[in-house]
């Protein structure tokens, strides 16, 4: 009795079934990049529109503005900036923007970089207490809190106040910072802060010289979220500031009135308004990417 042994498939067929599996492989790849292009250009240009839109409003005149059907191709004029440059209608709220956006920067890092830290690192009773009371201030609606704030600024003279704006922006940024440095900071092991007491440093200089390398890149992040939510803020400022300190969210309604609205100079205000936010996250960018590499190791 024979037995017939069937014999192997020539090499050169098992390299062509591989060649052709590779090369579907490449197929699927290449058609999965091409849809996800696809999807992030469309989401791209819905995202961008309407900022390219008030660009072009900003640099029409009023009757190119007002026509229909829209002008995409028109005479660009630099005189809806000139006149927003040239009066207080818009220089006023933008200046008093820029100082209590800042002032609450500022009193934001003061008050929640150490209070981050000691919920990081101490272990008291009440903490999580506190920890959660801090958030529920972001969690509270401005329209629920905005009425006893008022009353409350009218009594003590903080209405149409740069100071009264800045505590109450606390709302808006102190919530953020503290909770986002928070978990960069659990997240670094204690190590590092007992090698510094080893060498005979204090907490304050494991803090200034390890600590606060590290957390860059999170309070880079942080404060950059919470300089767009206190410069786009609208509620607070709408019910707490006068005429002396109204800023951009509430100050661009002027060019709004019972008889015409100014289209040109409205849309001038806004997209000059967008400029420091967009140049404090270019800046934030740089701190972010030099914190990340601070510890890194040259050789």
């Amino acid at each position: 009795m024979t037995t017939i042994l069937s014999s192997p498939p020539p090499l050169r067929t098992q390299s062509a079934d591989r060649r052709v599996t590779v090369q579907r492989r490449k197929r699927k790849k290449a058609l999965q990049h091409t849809v996800v292009i696809a999807l992030l250009s469309t989401w791209t240009v819905f995202a961008l529109a309407p900022i390219v839109w008030i660009v072009m409003m900003s640099l029409k005149v009023p009757e190119d503005i007002v026509t229909y059907p829209p002008k995409f191709l028109f005479t660009p004029t630099l005189a809806n900036y000139a006149d927003i440059f040239t009066g207080t209608q818009f220089l006023t709220p933008f200046i008093n923007s820029i100082i209590v956006t800042l002032g609450a920067l500022l009193l934001t890092l003061v008050v929640g970089l150490p209070t981050a830290y000691a919920l990081a690192r101490f272990n008291f009773k009440g903490r999580e207490s506190i920890a959660f009371s801090i958030l529920s201030l972001r969690f509270a609606p401005e329209l629920l809190i905005i009425l006893p704030l008022y009353l409350l600024f009218q009594k003590v003279g903080l209405y149409d106040n740069y100071l009264g704006l800045i505590l109450a922006y606390q709302l808006v940024t102190l919530p953020m910072l503290v909770w986002m440095l928070r978990s960069f900071i659990e997240d670094l092991p204690v190590e590092l802060e007992e090698a510094v007491s080893v060498d005979g440093g204090t907490r304050w200089t494991a803090f200034r010289h390890v600590i606060f390398r590290l957390i860059a890149p999170g309070l880079g992040a942080s404060l950059m979220l919470s300089f767009i939510f206190a410069w786009n803020s609208y509620t607070l400022p709408l019910v707490l500031s006068g005429r002396k300190t109204q800023v951009i969210t509430t100050g661009i309604q002027q060019y709004i009135s019972f008889q015409s609205i100014e289209w040109g100079p409205m849309a001038a205000a806004t997209v000059v308004s967008m400029v420091p936010g967009t140049l404090f996250a270019i800046f934030a960018l740089r701190w972010i990417v030099g914190g990340l590499t601070a510890g890194t190791v040259k050789g």
